[in-house]
């Protein structure tokens, strides 16, 4: 997201940084270089405007013009400012009701409402702790019942059944009673979208959330509608009273524009940001980081925060054990390190939000991924490996000729993908090694489990590459 955004700031925020003064004439042309980079990314116009403006009072004001460094200064303000217009900080879900907490998520057709009731109800699970029901008022679309089943299922949470004949009001009254019931913390209520707002879907949608008020309405829109999202939401907001927004889809988006539009024109905060397919694929939307972001300086909060969360700690120092008493470390690790990256988005997300990666050159950016993942893709490395047997997983030594045919035959690959993955394999056995005799594994492990984050300037220990 923001790719678009980024450059054009970025190209044009570095000729002011290493101007001596600011004066009236480079902020205004510079301001106009900014309008332009913000209508490109479709943000609505009325936002364009008020930003420009606010940035312009500042830019002009005394601390910016006496600074020691002022185009540095002025990107702060625009830092600022892109932060202010998002929201300034992160707002939580407010579940402080008598439980069961009630969140009841509205939206149009195909904005991504049950792929999004399946994430969150995961991130509340795993990462609150809290006990989740969640259940479709959905009786419009085909198998959108059952396409929420099968997600709770997936995710280990409660599932509410409804049929397509029942009345959405009385499959939530119904929820309800069975959260009750059940000692539920959180129901998540996901209802029917339209493919264009109507009245017949604002009466209903009003008559749910009447029925069962909710501490919680959350609009989920869709980040590539662009302008359109603001709008979208701005209609919803009118008819109930949202309190959050779950921008989706937004690792689809390069423009950003919806983002940056949302909150000014709603009045609501953005909550959450769906960043991919998978249910692990959802962030707490925090404006001052994706300011970071937009500006190439890199989100590493967010990258510490994620690989606590993804990495299993326990395993890890299992592992360091392991190879410090020289016991090697075989394919069955080198696995476990792939999907753990994998939950992660792979190296190419992690990159995103190391500051600097954007200004890397499209070449270079590619071949820091594929020295990191051997030139292979994740998901293919780990399947490669998952067609070895037990034995040949633990005795790396044992794949010659034949072997490495059956093994390249079982996993859909090339037999030089397999010696590339088993290439990578010895270096990464190699470093393991090095680390180990050095005491580095334990300095890093100790790092991440006592403050909870990654050792300065690395990943976890045997991460492909890093």
């Amino acid at each position: 997201m923001f790719d678009n955004l980024s450059d054009r700031l970025g190209r044009t925020l570095k000729n002011l940084r290493g101007q001596g003064r600011l004066t009236e004439q480079n902020v205004k042309d510079t301001l106009r270089e900014v309008r332009m980079a913000l209508l490109e990314a479709d943000v609505a116009l009325p936002v364009v405007k008020q930003f420009t403006e606010q940035v312009r009072e500042k830019a002009m004001g005394v601390e910016v013009l006496q600074s020691l460094s002022p185009g540095q200064a002025l990107v702060k303000v625009v830092s600022d400012e892109l932060t202010s217009v998002m929201g300034e900080t992160n707002e939580d879900l407010d579940l402080s009701a008598q439980p069961p907490a009630v969140v009841l998520m509205a939206g149009l057709q195909g904005a991504g409402k049950t792929t999004t009731v399946a994430k969150l109800s995961r991130l509340l699970k795993e990462r609150r702790g809290k006990k989740v029901m969640v259940v479709s008022c959905d009786v419009y679309r085909p198998a959108a019942i059952k396409q929420l089943e099968t997600l709770a299922n997936e995710v280990d949470v409660l599932f509410h059944t409804s049929t397509p004949d029942q009345k959405p009001k009385q499959i939530a009254l119904d929820a309800l009673a069975a959260a009750k019931n059940a000692m539920v913390d959180v129901l998540l209520v996901d209802t029917a979208g339209r493919l264009a707002i109507d009245e017949a879907m604002m009466a209903e949608i009003k008559d749910l959330h009447a029925a069962i008020k909710p501490v919680e309405t959350l609009f989920v829109v869709d980040a590539m509608t662009g302008q359109d999202a603001a709008n979208t939401a701005k209609a919803f907001g009118d008819a109930l009273p949202l309190t959050g927004v779950v921008l989706t889809k937004t690792d689809g988006d390069a423009r950003g524009g919806a983002a940056l539009s949302v909150r000014m024109i709603t009045g609501v905060p953005i909550k959450f940001m769906g960043v991919g397919e998978k249910t692990t694929a959802l962030e707490a939307f925090h404006p001052d980081r994706i300011a970071s972001r937009i500006l190439g300086m890199g989100d590493v909060v967010s990258l510490v925060e994620e690989v606590t969360q993804q990495v299993d700690l326990k395993k890890a120092e299992k592992l360091a054990r392991k190879v410090k008493k020289g016991k090697g470390f075989d394919l069955d690790d080198m696995r476990d390190q792939l999907t753990q990256l994998q939950g992660m988005g792979g190296i190419g997300a992690m990159l995103d939000k190391m500051p600097g990666m954007d200004k890397l050159p499209d070449a270079v950016r590619e071949k820091a991924m594929n020295q990191a993942t051997g030139g292979g893709d994740v998901g293919r490395m780990v399947a490669i490996i998952n067609s070895m047997t037990p034995r040949e997983r633990r005795f790396p030594d044992l794949i010659k000729g034949s072997r490495r045919k059956r093994i390249a035959a079982g996993s859909g690959t090339q037999v030089q993908d397999v010696n590339r993955l088993l290439k990578q394999h010895l270096t990464m056995s190699k470093t393991m090694k090095k680390m180990s005799k050095s005491g580095g594994m334990a300095k890093m492990m100790k790092m991440m489990g006592g403050k909870g984050g990654m050792p300065p300037g690395g990943m976890p220990p045997g991460f492909p590459g890093l």
